[in-house]
């Protein structure tokens, strides 16, 4: 974190070059891309279908509690339509059921050296990129976003975007890592260099574990009875395969008071990414690297059927619980 100390003393660190790919420019794409542009940094955003049309024509809107900017980002539909230059930094963001297709074309296109930054919910993204590439980051993302329309993105923390800490994988921090906390710090997102970063990472997924029960039961049911379960039942297996994770209040010390959610033209924020992902019928959804069994199978149905988000009550997904553990 040399970077951030020297420029805590008031010293003027000169940041390299760097021109961030963002593949995925969905929530969480949308919103980092979009800010990194609106604060002068290059940017070139990979899209597909309806928001590569909405961005190619309209550029981007980001809506959020402090107003909606509108930013004008240069938008490609494939990697091979990019001309690949040396500071080029790719930020992976699409959910991780479509990260190998999504590798496979980085790869046809771009350098097998390009720094590539995993900027994605679950593990298992980072060991996906290393297969292709050299030189492979991961990012502990806590940036509270939305996507439900083309060529508009929500940002729902403001006057601090979201957190985006940032360490090299499997683990430490070098110039690259450094460098690209300090451009995430000059676009209104608060960010650390990691030498641990899977840690944080472990200790998100417990998190996020709550992400389908909040798409099947709606946002309430993260604090209920089937989301401390499934909590419950996640520290169990880290535990039991010896692997180390952030636990809950040194996260919400990480966090605290960084994120402030406000209302968005009346509105408060909605749902989660899987949420959103139901709400979209898209059709798909990234619990199978996220869940257990029941919900993995459950959430899936649900999406695949393209039955809209909070479909359940609390008590009837319990219900679909074996015995044992709704007792436990």
């Amino acid at each position: 974190m040399l970077c951030a100390r020297l420029v805590a003393r008031g010293v003027r660190v000169t940041i390299p070059s760097m021109r961030f790919v963002v593949v995925g420019a969905g929530a969480v794409g949308g919103v980092v891309g979009g800010r990194l542009a609106q604060h002068g940094h290059a940017v070139v955003l990979v899209a597909r279908g309806p928001q590569y049309e909405a961005l190619r024509a309209g550029g981007l809107r980001i809506e959020s509690p402090a107003g909606a900017v509108h930013v004008d980002v240069p938008v490609v539909e494939r990697p091979d339509q990019i001309d690949w230059r040396p500071d080029d930094v790719v930020l992976l963001a699409v959910k991780t059921q479509d990260s190998d297709a999504a590798l496979a074309d980085l790869a046809a296109g771009a350098p097998r050296e390009v720094a590539l930054v995993c900027m994605q919910n679950g593990v298992a993204n980072e060991r996906l990129a290393l297969r292709r590439f050299a030189n492979v980051y991961g990012i502990c993302v806590a940036c509270p976003t939305g996507f439900l329309t083309p060529g508009v993105v929500e940002a729902w923390s403001a006057p601090t975007t979201g957190l985006l800490d940032i360490g090299r994988f499997p683990s430490g921090v070098d110039t690259t890592a450094e460098a690209i906390a300090a451009r995430f710090r000059s676009a209104s997102f608060d960010a650390q260099a990691r030498t641990d970063i899977m840690r944080w990472k472990y200790g998100k997924l417990l998190l996020n574990l709550g992400n389908a029960i909040e798409a099947i039961c709606g946002p309430g049911a993260r604090r209920g009875r089937a989301a401390a379960l499934t909590r419950r039942e996640g520290v169990a297996c880290l535990e039991a395969a010896g692997i180390d994770y952030v636990g809950e209040q040194e996260d919400a010390a990480r966090r605290a008071d960084h994120l402030r959610l406000g209302p968005i033209a009346g509105h408060t924020r909605p749902g989660g990414s899987s949420w959103q992902s139901l709400r979209r019928r898209v059709r798909s959804i990234e619990t199978d690297y996220l869940n257990g069994e029941m919900l993995q199978r459950l959430a899936n149905q649900i999406a695949h059927d393209a039955t809209p988000p909070a479909s359940l009550t609390g008590d009837e997904l319990l219900a679909l619980l074996p015995p044992e553990l709704r007792a436990s």
